[in-house]
């Protein structure tokens, strides 16, 4: 037979299989979507999250199916034949019967040559659509109302341009499993509408540092100190700045430096830190222990350590510190209000020549609204009023002014506060700092009240981890003198 009849016997058999049919009709439509889409974003890399989430996870496993319902159609349901004739018994004719073998064996060459061009769209298909699923569009952007504020703060921080897999996921392909598995529970959660508002932090979740951050970042050549400058703003009418310089004792971690000491002190090798803590979060830890080279062991706890660790199932895990104990939000860090209109107003997003700005911004972003849109409209109609009220000259000659101060106002609320998602002003904390208000950072363990048997405690003085040159000083002498100018 020749391989024009058996083409005409292959095609044939698929006209008269409905189910064929049907996989026909969906292969030929959905193909050129694929192959242009794909084709495309090799080229140009298209970023938009809903239009690869329509060709990879929509159009490409209809693709599949319409493959897989012409090849069953045509051996297996034609004609009159019905899906129940599929069985054991009803296959075993086609490699026992000599003449239902021998039209089998006629469409072989065919079926070759088409798997061969199946098998390379296939092949295209599933590397993009794993770099695809792979992407932060896809990671933050696919789930937008759910996701947003991880991804917005994560724009804004200094790991924008590391992609979200290298530290959610990492290298390996049992945390790339483990991955996938929770990111399709989360799926259905969000189609369910069931995730919990706001999205707790994957404290648990999360890989090993050494596995994530460490792949960049060794803590153990860190030496030395650093100097710290902050630039903050007073409520009062002329928006003062003053300076905070504030010399880091950063220290080592060992290896270049004689001996691990400041603050990387805590993950040298020579000085395991294990803790129990009582929380999810971790934020009460009432048990720490150090364990030093030579196996020494001293155990700091608090006065109500026993109390706290009696009937709590986490204080049976026992955590050795890492990076991510201090440094637990480095990609999605949320400013408190004070920070957020500070850094906004040192960048000019904020004018600092349009009186009380500071004091009124901070009025204005602190109470709850029920949404962003509701929290635009109170801000701008606020400012506005107040402005008029006591500065009409000011707001009729530069109007422009006001109109950039309500935009980085509202720069400064929407990068920190979803309602949608419930996350207000120090919903997640940071404890890579401390203040009075919502972080309590260090003091978690440094607060002298950790104590041991033989009396050492864990302190809490502030010359531990830094020396504080100058606190909110408007013309700090020690910034001047860095500046090299003369006293």
């Amino acid at each position: 037979m020749g391989q024009f009849e058996i083409v005409k016997d292959f095609f044939l058999g698929i006209s008269r299989s409905r189910i064929s049919f049907i996989g026909g009709m969906l292969v030929t439509i959905t193909t050129p979507f694929l192959l242009t889409y794909m084709m495309a974003d090799t080229i140009w890399h298209i970023k938009n999250p809903y239009s690869g989430a329509a060709v990879y996870l929509a159009l490409g496993p209809v693709f599949l199916v319409g493959l897989a319902m012409i090849f069953v159609g045509a051996f297996f349901f034609r004609g009159d034949r019905d899906a129940h004739l599929f069985t054991l018994e009803y296959m075993r004719k086609y490699f026992t019967e000599p003449g239902m073998f021998l039209r089998l064996r006629k469409n072989v060459f065919l079926i070759v040559l088409l798997t061969s061009i199946n098998v390379a769209v296939f092949s295209m298909f599933l590397y993009r659509a794993y770099h695809y699923m792979e992407s932060t569009s896809f990671c933050g952007q696919f789930c937008h109302t759910v996701m947003e504020p991880e991804h917005t703060a994560f724009q804004n921080s200094a790991h924008s341009r590391v992609a979200c897999v290298e530290c959610h996921i990492g290298s390996g392909a049992g945390w790339f499993v483990k991955s996938k598995i929770s990111g399709a529970r989360q799926l259905l959660a969000v189609v369910a509408d069931t995730y919990p508002t706001p999205i707790e932090t994957p404290v648990h979740g999360l890989r090993p540092a050494r596995d994530t951050c460490e792949e960049c970042h060794r803590p153990e050549l860190f030496h030395g100190d650093k100097l710290r400058i902050t630039k903050r703003f007073l409520p009062d009418e002329q928006n003062s700045a003053v300076h905070d310089v504030l010399l880091m004792k950063i220290g080592s971690a060992g290896d270049r430096a004689k001996s691990s000491h400041g603050i990387h002190w805590h993950v040298a090798p020579e000085n395991k830190i294990t803790y129990r803590s009582t929380d999810h979060s971790r934020m009460i830890i009432p048990e720490v222990i150090l364990t030093e080279a030579d196996g020494t062991q001293t155990v700091f706890r608090t006065p109500d350590a026993d109390e706290l660790l009696q009937d709590t199932a986490s204080a049976a895990e026992m955590r050795e510190m890492d990076c991510i104990d201090c440094h637990n939000r480095p990609s999605h860090i949320y400013l408190l209000p004070d920070d957020a209109l500070d850094l906004l107003l040192a960048e000019g997003d904020i004018p600092q020549e349009l009186p009380y700005i500071k004091a009124q911004a901070m009025e204005v972003i602190t109470p709850t609204y029920e949404s962003l849109d509701q929290a635009k409209s109170t801000i701008t109609s606020k400012l506005t009023n107040w402005y008029k009220e006591n500065y009409p000259q000011l707001v009729t000659e530069k109007p422009e002014l006001l109109k950039r101060a309500i935009k980085g106002v509202i720069t400064a609320y929407s990068n920190n506060v979803f309602p949608e998602m419930k996350v207000e002003w120090g919903t997640y904390v940071n404890h890579i700092t401390h203040g009075p208000d919502f972080d309590i950072g260090c003091f978690r363990c440094h607060d002298d009240m950790h104590e041991s048997p033989e009396g050492k405690t864990i302190s809490a003085d502030c010359n531990t981890c830094h020396t504080l040159l100058a606190i909110e000083e408007q013309d700090p002498p020690i910034l001047r003198t860095l500046q090299g100018e003369k006293l």
